[in-house]
């Protein structure tokens, strides 16, 4: 994964984003997917409408670059 500085963050449309209003997780291609899915249940101040509204992209996401969930739910996460 290549680290994203400022500037390339700016860049990436928000619909790209799993939390586009807060402009967290970026979705570009499979380890941002994978690291996304990852670190889901760290994202601070987001409502649980929100969470599944960014569910659904990274599952969007992770289908497009073919990379494997086994959740079906954010709530399913690290069960």
């Amino acid at each position: 994964m290549s680290k994203l500085d400022q500037e390339d963050r700016k860049e990436i449309p928000a619909r790209e984003y799993a939390f586009p209003e807060q402009r967290k997780e970026p979705l570009e291609d499979a380890t941002h997917v994978r690291n996304a899915i990852a670190r889901f249940n760290q994202i601070k101040g987001v409502t649980d409408d929100e969470r599944d509204a960014a569910w659904k992209r990274i599952r969007a996401a992770a289908h497009k670059f073919k990379v494997e969930v086994n959740e079906t739910d954010w709530r399913d996460i690290g069960k």
